[in-house]
């Protein structure tokens, strides 16, 4: 799974703020070491680096320690993931810069990514330390003292609510994956045209496009997908071609539909290309699209400017 970004993050409404700040206990502070707050953040990252879901927990503010532990395991290490960006667990390291603010460097097997610290701003209990990300963005997270110190409030303008973060996260994830199953449908059509342009048929089934060995493509294995596909499944998809003889009885069109295993859990919505190209979807509940299904809006709106 790719990395998100912070800003992947979409505000929560007003009342939502003032939400947070009614249930935040609030310890007024004057901050004279600048870096307390900072270091509180460092912690934050540091266990999110690590995967840490218990330390990184004890540093979210209000009501949000409960919250996050309260989520479903997947939810709390996807939420974890957005912190981190990283998909994989990794080791933070902590030094400071020439002008003494701290630079955290969280090393994972597949990626670094490394916060440069600027200085903080202190009012009272509240504290924004602004973080650049090498070769990605800058975000400034805002923290809150409260009686046990400084914890985790915000990151740049959106306070963070985790449950309500959850269940957004959790629908845009859907949403990308329903995306990334109508690309797929789309390539594989365009894999089988290459196909029959190559061999003068269609294939029998998706094993035929799979991968073959260096060099020896063949109607057989012509390696115009990948191995995972040629099995009949894909992003918790699973596939399925069917070749639909035309009107003179030659098995020159064909068919594919992409059905979500286990439903609701990799999808909502079935989808079916059709024999001219076009896609169809609905909540099917698991079961198959078809033809007679509505078509996808963008799909609807080529084919009433072709009428």
């Amino acid at each position: 799974m790719p990395t998100v970004s912070f800003f992947s993050i979409r505000a929560t409404s007003t009342f939502a703020l003032l939400a947070v700040f009614l249930v935040v206990p609030i310890a007024r502070t004057q901050e004279t070491a600048a870096p307390d707050s900072a270091t509180t953040l460092s912690d934050a990252l540091a266990a999110a680096c690590r995967a840490n879901e218990t330390q990184f927990a004890d540093l979210l503010a209000g009501n949000n320690p409960a919250a996050f532990r309260a989520l479903p395991s997947t939810q709390r290490a996807e939420f974890i993931k957005r912190i981190s960006l990283s998909d994989l667990p990794g080791k933070p390291l902590i030094s400071s810069d020439g002008n003494g603010h701290v630079v955290l460097r969280c090393r994972a097997p597949n990626t670094t990514v490394e916060y440069r610290f600027g200085t903080p701003r202190v009012h009272e209990a509240l504290a924004f330390v602004p973080v650049t990300v090498v070769d990605s963005e800058e975000i400034e997270f805002g923290l809150i003292h409260e009686a046990s110190g400084w914890k985790l409030l915000s990151l740049g303008l959106v306070i963070l609510d985790i449950p309500q973060l959850s269940k957004q996260w959790a629908q845009s994830d859907l949403i990308a994956r329903e995306e990334a199953i109508v690309a797929t449908l789309r390539a594989t059509y365009e894999a089988i045209q290459t196909y029959h342009r190559a061999f003068g048929r269609l294939p029998e089934s998706l094993a035929e496009l799979g991968p073959a060995p260096k060099d020896q493509i063949s109607p057989e294995q012509a390696s115009l997908i990948s191995a995972e596909l040629a099995k009949g499944t894909q992003g918790g998809y699973e596939f399925r071609y069917r070749i639909v003889p035309d009107i003179s009885g030659n098995d020159t069109q064909f068919e594919l539909a992409a059905t979500p295993k286990p439903y609701g859990t990799n999808g909502h919505r079935s989808f079916f290309l059709d024999a001219s190209g076009k896609v169809h979807a609905d909540d099917k509940r698991g079961s198959v699209a078809t033809a007679g299904d509505p078509l996808l809006a963008g799909e609807k709106a080529d084919s009433e400017k072709s009428e």
